[in-house]
């Protein structure tokens, strides 16, 4: 399987390290790196289980310096956060200076005070991912477009664009996937939790095959042939883990997510003992898929 590791990017003192564990993780045979996306996350929301994080792009291009073989992967991007050509640009550049190795992932976002500390508009968010969507598409054809005839370069290395993973458990992120993604990144999460995150939880393996299922159901109502990667995260190896799992234990909950229909993980470990832990996983538990 496809495996996508967290970089740990939450404790100042070991900001330094980034490129070193991005050439770790590469020397260990992960297949790509990846971070998240909160430029002004609420001081509330910090000090109940939220995280801090260093500037995606930023991050990422350090990672693609130190290595060359490892993809780069957001996760998730917001879309909502910036103007849809902004993130366009930023996006090219990287995978240009990168030599092609973006994963794009996206997501609408949830945390509402982040939205207001950056003057973005929550509620139709939605719509506005799609829409944004649409314009970077557009944007990465390298051909002017719309009424003022709008050109973003570079053009990206992978064409027609770098692929897009789009987060999200409801009908309409599935949706969004089916028309604009290479892939669709679903979330273990409970029900109660639902609401504060703005989207449906997803308890179980078998609850995530029946979306997966969906999902299938999707493409097929739009026409569309081509596969989808099915991007999963093991609770036990994401930051929703309560406990260190054994080998045995992440092993086969992979096993099982990979008989659910996964085709990619994204996996999470605790930043205390960072290196250690990733030397575990890469030797203990991925090598015995």
């Amino acid at each position: 399987m496809f495996v996508s590791l967290s970089l740990p990017v939450g404790t100042a003192d070991d900001h330094h390290l980034l490129g070193q564990r991005a050439a770790q993780a590469e020397a260990l045979g992960f297949d790509a790196v990846n971070v998240t996306d909160h430029p002004a996350p609420p001081s509330t929301w910090l000090e109940s289980g939220g995280h801090a994080t260093l500037d995606a792009f930023v991050a990422l291009s350090f990672a693609a310096a130190a290595t060359t073989t490892l993809r780069v992967h957001t996760n998730l991007l917001v879309l909502g956060y910036r103007h849809a050509l902004t993130t366009a640009k930023a996006v090219a550049s990287l995978d240009a200076l990168s030599g092609g190795r973006v994963i794009l992932g996206v997501g609408v976002g949830y945390l509402q005070a982040e939205f207001d500390a950056l003057a973005a508009p929550f509620d139709n968010r939605g719509r506005l991912a799609s829409d944004a969507l649409a314009t970077m598409q557009a944007a990465w054809t390298g051909q002017p477009f719309g009424p003022n005839g709008t050109v973003v370069a570079p053009q990206t290395p992978q064409q027609p664009h770098p692929p897009i993973w789009v987060g999200g458990n409801s009908l309409a992120a599935m949706r969004r996937a089916v028309q604009f993604g290479q892939g669709w990144s679903p979330m273990p999460s409970p029900k109660t939790a639902s609401e504060a995150l703005g989207t449906p939880g997803i308890e179980s393996v078998a609850a995530l095959g029946k979306r997966i299922d969906r999902l299938g159901e999707l493409a097929a109502e739009a026409g569309r042939s081509e596969p989808l990667d099915i991007a999963v995260i093991p609770l036990s190896l994401s930051g929703f883990a309560t406990a260190t799992p054994s080998a045995d234990e992440a092993l086969d909950e992979i096993k099982q997510l990979q008989s659910a229909g996964g085709t990619a993980l994204v996996v999470s470990l605790p930043e205390q003992g960072w290196d250690d832990r990733v030397a575990w996983l890469a030797q203990e538990v991925l090598a015995h898929l």
